[in-house]
């Protein structure tokens, strides 16, 4: 019983940290202008994934669900660092390595050692769910950004590359197609 406790206390102080990605602001805008979270996008995007996994009936759909849940849980530590202004990917690496190796510490070795297995998928995309996971998390970005209410000199053409090397099988290319459509229409 004392290792169930502390396991539970240790989730529940992970949750505590955790729930700091509600006001992690992210660079995107929602409906009436107001700065979208972290968490509000981490919302969304499992929500997308747990959709567009009806599409993959071989994808194990708990790790795709969960790499969603967990992939930006290092912007607690970083921050969000906008696609447009991210010049130096193996420092964004690195330093989101360092926050989530931190915030897994605070969980049991069972748990972070799942946990950084999952996020270690999403970032090098080594498994089909990360590979998912990647290119819905650019699809939300992009959706975010068509519905939304953007500052005014909003680069929209960025939408039209961003991320498009994900897009690669029939599925994804078919919501590309969607996504670039509404990036043209706000143009």
């Amino acid at each position: 019983m004392d290792n169930q406790l502390k396991d539970i206390n240790n989730f529940l102080q992970f949750l505590e940290e955790s729930g700091k990605l509600k006001e992690t602001k992210r660079f995107a805008f929602k409906k009436h202008g107001e700065v979208e979270s972290t968490a509000e996008h981490t919302w969304r995007l499992t929500l997308f994934v747990s959709l567009f996994c009806s599409f993959y009936p071989d994808l194990n759909k708990t790790d795709a669900l969960e790499i969603a849940l967990i992939h930006d849980l290092a912007e607690l530590k970083t921050g969000d660092i906008p696609a447009i202004e991210n010049t130096d990917t193996e420092k964004k690496e690195h330093d989101e390595q360092i926050a989530f190796d931190y915030l897994t510490g605070l969980l049991p070795e069972k748990n972070a050692t799942h946990y950084n297995k999952l996020f270690k998928d999403y970032q090098t995309g080594r498994t089909k769910e990360a590979r998912l996971v990647k290119a819905l998390d650019k699809a939300e970005t992009i959706l975010q950004h068509v519905q939304g209410e953007n500052p005014v000199d909003f680069d929209y053409q960025f939408n039209l590359e961003y991320g498009k090397e994900y897009f690669n099988d029939s599925y994804l290319k078919e919501l590309r197609k969607i996504l670039d459509q509404l990036t043209l229409d706000k143009i």
